[in-house]
């Protein structure tokens, strides 16, 4: 059996001296009441013919009804959530307004047993969020994507401080 495998964009930007991310509400009966552990990084599962980072610009399209800004993604690798299913990741600066949002749909029967087919966004909101409030946000798995994001951005500030500081250095 093959696993289910999905991939996303992990949208930042500068908040003054901190950084935020951008969530995603899951939707559909069974989030709805739910807020600390049912944001995740907007993203979808993809077939082999497609590479994860082209299915990471695509779902977020689809997941959010607006394209992604440009730019190089920065990587952030994988994780393997609770039902198996594997999850790749990629960082974007880039800003965003929650408002412009348009997401997709899908259908399940609802209520469970009762034979109606109902509609629901596969996502009910989106937000922008800090760091330490996005890890109580997100789902358990997906956390540690926020602990390689700030991983990588710390390291590129070192490198463009060492950059900065010139011969002599300080």
């Amino acid at each position: 059996m093959t696993r289910k495998r999905s991939a996303g964009l992990l949208l930042y930007r500068d908040a003054g001296p901190a950084v935020e991310v951008l969530l995603a509400h899951m939707g559909g009966p069974f989030w709805a009441t739910r807020d600390e552990g049912a944001w995740t990084v907007p993203k979808g599962e993809y077939d082999e013919d497609e590479t994860p980072e082209a299915a990471a610009r695509r779902e977020f399209q689809e997941e959010l009804g607006v394209a992604p800004p440009g730019g190089e993604p920065v990587p952030l690798g994988s994780v393997t959530q609770t039902g198996g299913k594997v999850v790749i990741a990629w960082a974007l600066r880039g800003e965003l307004d929650p408002a412009g949002i348009t997401p997709g749909t899908f259908a399940m029967e609802w209520p469970k047993g009762s034979g109606r087919m109902r509609e629901f966004p596969e996502i009910d909101r989106v937000g922008w969020f800090g760091l330490d409030e996005a890890r109580r946000k997100l789902v358990t798995k997906q956390r540690v994507f926020l602990d390689r994001l700030e991983e990588r951005l710390r390291s590129a500030q070192d490198a463009e401080d060492a950059e900065g500081a010139g011969p002599g250095g300080e």
